[in-house]
């Protein structure tokens, strides 16, 4: 993997390297080679070509920050379902931080709703963070829109955890539920099914949207609760 570090060092930015340490907490400033995502986004999909990635996937751990963003993007681009989510559940238990997580989104992922559902299940049941979190999100991203079910909403009330970046994916989650679901998901709120710190900020982040409404934005400010 010397040649791909190398490569990396390449297309470093030591100022942008400086400003995502300040963004991505816990993790020691010279993780840190300073790729920007546009420029890393291009990289994997060339790199994507070369036999050598194979290799790469299964070096885990990876030292620097930048080799586990340009794991998720590769993962993003896999085409072959059964392929992607094992390698999927082989990277999340080295997943550190928001950033790395956030990226990964497979996008075969949206050809398979049904045989994704268990997966999204278990991962969003994890003690594990960023486990917790992708599972949160892939949740957001495939199955609020016409293949939302009331149901969905559970797993997501479900995940009561301590861990603030699982604790800001679940308000997101329900503020963008809000948006596009209002009727299921309001009662939530009205029921106080949320953990408080929970439910005040996913009130803050749905009353920031523009898909809110400011008829709704208004009752939402309603329903706030006491810390």
């Amino acid at each position: 993997m010397a040649d791909l570090i190398r490569q990396l060092f390449q297309l470093q930015d030591k100022q942008y390297a400086a400003f995502q340490a300040k963004l991505t907490p816990g993790i020691a400033p010279e993780k840190f080679i300073g790729v920007r995502v546009p420029i890393l986004r291009n990289f994997a999909k060339t790199f994507a070509k070369d036999p050598a990635h194979e290799h790469f996937l299964k070096a885990l751990p990876h030292k620097y920050y930048d080799e586990n963003m340009l794991h998720s993007l590769l993962l993003s681009q896999m085409k072959d379902y059964d392929a992607c989510i094992k390698q999927v559940d082989g990277f999340l238990p080295y997943v550190d931080n928001w950033a790395v997580c956030d990226i990964l989104s497979p996008k075969i992922f949206s050809r398979y709703k049904d045989k994704l559902m268990p997966k999204i299940q278990e991962w969003s049941a994890s003690d594990h963070t960023y486990t917790c979190r992708f599972g949160l999100e892939m949740l957001m991203s495939f199955y609020l829109d016409a293949d939302f079910r009331p149901e969905y909403l559970e797993i997501v009330a479900a995940a009561r955890s301590e861990e603030y970046y699982v604790k800001m994916m679940v308000a997101w989650f329900f503020a963008t539920a809000l948006a596009k679901q209002w009727e299921s998901t309001i009662p939530y709120l009205e029921k106080h099914v949320l953990a408080p710190w929970t439910h005040n900020k996913t009130i803050q982040k749905a009353r920031e949207s523009y898909r809110i409404t400011p008829e709704q934005k208004e009752y939402l400010n309603t329903l706030k609760v006491k810390q």
